[in-house]
């Protein structure tokens, strides 16, 4: 893969209906972890759609109604059943596959569940993120590497500031400390390994992705409020609200996906310049809280109820967070495409689908990103 030099005055920012990302990623070799997880699965059948070559290396997905398995994922692309932690394996995947472009998204993604399993959260979160680094500096080929971590990198002042990305790392639990020091791994590297003033030598461009609370269509994880409403709704069940005032920037799992594609086209055009990090978040007025969005959903779903109470005894999540996106906005030309209602609608639909057929909802899912890339 060649990239091509140019400078940021050169660049020509396109109309974001992101036509333009067949032109990079038609026919080219892209690495996709996490490929059987939520968001990873939305974006392998938007990779699909764009001509790429996958190969998709993750755990195998949790429940038969996952969206990689609505979407027939092993169909899509060439399927490795492993764990991010097994250094050797990854770098041997990696390494037969010479990818033009990695994305990164494996992870264990889950806040509450990192207080139940705090160490191997650190390990996946962490160490995996280096060892897929590592696979990055044994590749020969320019490669592309776009790693995803989390808006809850930030130390969280619980201010309604909205943290840019030179704002200081931190996290209270488990989950937002490893993803924390995935980014710190991410920028050890990428100053000792692939800094941008050697780019000929090493020939990869590295930049890391920070983005918010994500809903969409085929999400069924425990302890995430969309799939909490899914299941309540279905079963015709009062909804739980369990921090009904914590306020988060809600987004469709496209709108970051769309960013991480965007964010690997940059690289292409100039690694040296974007091999930066960058928050991918909604506009300000689109931070909704819980309630909000719940209030939201049984609108759209056209049932349901609520019960909203402040729950004791339970552990430590951030009551408010909002990201500043302002840099991927002025540098990068992305900027979300959906409002807080549309994306909630938009996921209820999906949702509406799967209750028909898990072919309904594949049918949707493809239907969703072909609209959104209009």
């Amino acid at each position: 893969m060649e990239f091509r030099e140019s400078s940021l005055e050169k660049l020509v920012i396109p109309n974001m209906n992101y036509k333009h990302l067949s032109e990079y990623y038609k026919g080219k070799r892209v690495f996709l972890t996490g490929h059987t997880g939520f968001k990873g699965a939305w974006m392998l059948q938007w990779l699909n759609i764009l001509g790429a070559e996958v190969k998709g290396y993750a755990l195998a997905p949790l429940n038969a109604t996952d969206l990689y398995n609505c979407i027939d994922g092993d169909q899509l692309c060439n399927s490795v059943i492993a764990d991010i932690r097994d250094r050797d394996r990854l770098i041997s995947e990696v390494n037969s596959f010479q990818p033009d472009f990695i994305f990164h998204l494996a992870a264990q993604p889950l806040v509450r569940l990192s207080y139940q399993i705090p160490s191997e959260t650190f390990e996946v979160n962490a160490i995996g993120t280096a060892n897929l680094l590592d696979a990055a500096r044994a590749l020969q080929n320019a490669c592309c590497v776009v790693l995803i971590t989390t808006d809850k990198v930030y130390e969280n002042n619980e201010w309604h500031y909205p943290y840019r990305e030179n704002d200081r790392l931190g996290g209270y639990d488990p989950y937002s400390a490893s993803k924390a020091c995935a980014e710190i791994v991410i920028s050890s590297y990428r100053n000792s390994f692939f800094n941008p003033a050697h780019f000929s030598e090493h020939k990869k461009g590295i930049a890391s992705a920070r983005a918010g609370n994500v809903i969409g269509g085929g999400d069924w994880s425990k302890d995430r409020i969309i799939p909490d409403v899914i299941r309540a709704l279905q079963k015709d069940e009062a909804i739980h609200v369990r921090n009904p005032f914590s306020v988060r920037p809600w987004q469709h799992a496209l709108e970051p996906v769309a960013g991480y594609l965007h964010l690997g086209t940059r690289l292409a055009e100039n690694p040296g310049l974007y091999s930066q990090s960058y928050n991918f978040g909604p506009f300000a007025e689109d931070n909704l809280t819980v309630e909000e969005l719940v209030q939201q959903a049984i609108q759209y779903w056209g049932a349901g109820s609520y019960e909203s109470k402040m729950m004791t005894g339970q552990p430590h999540e951030a009551g408010l967070l909002k990201l500043d996106i302002s840099k991927a906005i002025n540098e990068l030309g992305w900027k979300p495409k959906y409002n807080a209602k549309k994306a909630i609608a938009i996921t209820l639909e999906w949702y509406k689908a799967f209750s028909i057929s898990q072919s309904e909802a594949a049918k949707v899912t493809r239907e969703t990103i072909l609209e959104y890339a209009r």
